[in-house]
């Protein structure tokens, strides 16, 4: 079967009619942009790993609440089993699914950039980087949305991957095991904070490659899982 634009436009604009209606997702997406707006009043330096956080959280609330809340919405509504068994590819389904939310997410990110007013050094090395992150928290989002029953049950499954995936550096002083400590090096908010402050300080792609490599490999990891998943509930009864 090839890729149908057709369906997969059907697929995006439902979502975003949808969108209008649903107020918890317009506020969700308000939170990373008055955290950026604190951030910002706050004159944090650029080189600092404490001005990616906004991004990551919008990356998190975003690409992972976001993408869950509708998926699991439309579980309410018993409409996404019919477009699970709908002619529709799966890589059709994906795309359109996920285009709206990653749209959203990069709003919102221009939007902490624009409020905390920090310098981005290397469009085309952070775009890359943005890139990498939205396939992997999308698919994360994806993921939970599958999981979950109802839009108030990603957000009780989803408050772990905030904790671990948006927020862990926030508690590393309080930890102190080296071995927990080198497993939260290799988080993706933790690879993102350590490109971004390379970046800040004029480096190149050299210096970020083993950043990037294992941010692929989340990425990749994260598809191959939210495929397992999503195989499962489209021939679950």
């Amino acid at each position: 079967m090839t890729f149908s634009f057709k369906r997969m436009n059907a697929i995006f604009l439902k979502d975003w009619k949808e969108l209008y209606k649903n107020s918890y997702i317009i506020f969700t997406l308000a939170i990373p942009l008055l955290f950026a707006a604190l951030i910002g009043r706050m004159g944090t330096d650029d080189s600092s790993s404490l001005v990616s956080m906004p991004i990551t959280l919008a990356l998190v609330v975003a690409g992972v609440f976001v993408q869950a809340a509708m998926i699991a919405e439309e579980k309410e509504k018993s409409t996404l089993r019919g477009l699970l068994l709908s002619p529709a590819s799966t890589a059709e389904i994906f795309v359109g699914k996920s285009l709206l939310t990653a749209l959203m997410t990069i709003f919102v990110i221009i939007g902490c950039i624009y409020f905390s007013d920090f310098h981005v050094t290397n469009l085309p090395l952070f775009s890359l980087l943005i890139a990498i992150n939205l396939v992997f928290y999308i698919s994360m989002g994806t993921m939970l949305g599958l999981l979950s029953r109802t839009v108030m049950e990603t957000t009780i499954i989803g408050m772990p991957v905030m904790f671990i995936f948006g927020m862990a550096s926030m508690f590393v002083s309080m930890i102190k095991s080296e071995m927990i400590l080198k497993l939260i090096s290799y988080l993706p908010s933790e690879l993102f904070a350590s490109a971004w402050v390379a970046l800040s300080q004029g480096k190149g792609i050299g210096d970020i490659m083993s950043d990037v490599l294992i941010l692929l490999v989340w990425a990749v990891v994260s598809l191959v899982l939210t495929f397992v998943i999503y195989g499962k509930r489209r021939f679950d009864k």
